[in-house]
């Protein structure tokens, strides 16, 4: 017990008396920045490509714009978050001339790869939603695309509201491997703390605590919005 004792107190004194908690905040500060810019990127990209991927592929370029998301989605789900993040920072981006930080190299290779996850996810929930939904639509003389977004997307949005939770609980969770690419995220700032006092146990603890604490928070978050979605149904 006392051992353990003298390892917090090694802690507590990096964390206030060399600043360590600036470390940690900034670390707290990149991690939710690369996931929720993923997830929004994700989503962004991921609603265009399961779009494309549900058009009627009875024309040519449906067919093409397919056959391009689907290499799309088999690249970056085949592939680790970690060799994606070594391959933007040190091989294509220097090779276009491009010259951003680790967080933002991150943000974008996140987002890259949430889409392909998402796209996956919203093409199941915009297949879930009444066909009769776009047949409705063009029936009213609705173009493809505006049946889509004011119509069916909403409605697939609302059935895969738990599954994108756990796609952002997924993305706080990967943000650990952007130390690769010299993005400083929590890993990094509990790693420093470790480093000086010589001693990792007590940072690493604290650090899986608020992980743990995110995902709680997240899953809560989660549920509220669900709650409020089947209220407006109701309503309605």
């Amino acid at each position: 017990m006392g051992d353990f004792s003298q390892k917090v107190d090694k802690f507590i004194e990096i964390f206030l008396d060399q600043n360590g908690y600036v470390r940690v905040i900034e670390g707290l500060q990149n991690t939710l920045l690369i996931a929720v810019t993923g997830l929004i990127l994700g989503i962004l990209i991921g609603t265009l490509i399961a779009t494309v991927r549900v058009l009627p592929k009875y024309k040519r370029l449906p067919r093409i714009l397919n056959g391009i998301c689907s290499f799309y989605v088999a690249l970056f789900r085949g592939t680790p978050t970690v060799v994606q993040l070594l391959v933007f920072y040190y091989v294509l981006l220097p090779i276009i001339g491009w010259q951003i930080t680790g967080v933002q190299v991150a943000m974008l290779v996140f987002g890259l790869n949430s889409g392909a996850y998402i796209s996956e996810i919203m093409r199941s929930g915009i297949q879930s939603v009444d066909p009769g939904q776009m047949e409705a639509g063009r029936a009213v003389g609705l173009s493809f695309g505006t049946t889509m977004t004011k119509i069916v997307i909403p409605q697939a949005v609302k059935n895969i509201l738990p599954t994108l939770g756990n796609e952002f609980i997924a993305l706080i969770k990967e943000t650990s491997v952007v130390s690769f690419v010299g993005a400083a995220d929590l890993y990094v700032a509990f790693n420093y703390i470790g480093s000086n006092s010589y001693e990792f146990m007590v940072p690493y603890l604290v650090m899986a605590l608020i992980y743990i604490v995110l995902v709680l928070l997240i899953t809560l978050l989660i549920r509220l919005m669900e709650r409020s979605l089947k209220k407006s149904d109701r309503s309605n």
